[in-house]
């Protein structure tokens, strides 16, 4: 069990982010991290809690209005400072949080390492991120649908949150047996494992649903189903 936050809006994300984190340390506390929008994506995790990690990036350029942080229960890969989350893919573009399991990542890991990835953590959410990346590259497809396919071959459980360095305000969700809320503000949108990190802000929320993925912007929430329907 993981905990999972997200932000795009008006705001500085980084205190809504790390706020939310503190609030589902219960769902684990083995490491934590987050990733910002900003120029490009920057990465931040570490070994241990929420406030270690606040500690260890003072005096960061923390400045985003869009981001997504992670707290977690280690599955796949021991706790470690590369194997905290968010992850990011081999080309640097795409950074990914996720909870839950997916069954059949060793299968997957072996398809990409014949292409010649190398993977650096021993997770499965590394693989699964690397997953979306080949298919985007091999589909010359957009991130949305490379997620909805790659999702289509994935077993097992997971909520999964992306970030790419070519959209600054937009968040990439699925949801499959994991709990995804997201929160609608005015020009603005949180995401989480559940409604605490969200509550100060709105009391306007969405439960995602198995199969469901969502395009999150500041101004616009779509879900549609993997078949690409809107709902």
């Amino acid at each position: 069990m993981c905990g999972i936050v997200g932000y795009t809006g008006p705001k500085e994300a980084y205190p809504i982010v790390i706020t939310g984190l503190k609030r589902l340390e219960y769902r684990g506390y083995d490491s934590t991290g987050i990733a910002l929008l900003n120029s490009g994506l920057k990465v931040y995790k570490k070994k241990g809690r929420v406030a270690e990690l606040e500690e260890a990036i003072i005096g960061k350029d923390l400045h985003s209005n869009t981001g997504i942080g992670h707290t977690r229960w280690a599955t796949h890969g021991e706790p470690s400072d590369v194997n905290a989350h968010p992850h990011t893919s081999s080309s640097g573009k795409l950074a990914m949080i996720h909870n839950g399991i997916i069954e059949n990542y060793a299968q997957l890991k072996n398809e990409l390492i014949k292409k010649g990835y190398h993977f650096s953590s021993e997770t499965d959410t590394e693989v699964l991120l690397n997953f979306i990346e080949d298919i985007q590259k091999n589909n010359e497809c957009d991130l949305e649908e490379a997620v909805r396919v790659a999702l289509k071959r994935v077993t097992g459980a997971y909520v999964i949150l992306l970030l790419d360095a070519d959209h600054p305000d937009t968040i990439i969700a699925a949801r499959k047996g994991s709990p995804l809320v997201i929160g609608v503000g005015k020009g603005e949108h949180f995401l989480g494992s559940d409604a605490s990190p969200m509550l100060e802000y709105t009391k306007e929320v969405v439960y995602v649903n198995d199969y469901e993925l969502a395009i999150v912007k500041p101004n616009e929430l779509i879900l549609k189903n993997l078949g690409n329907e809107k709902l």
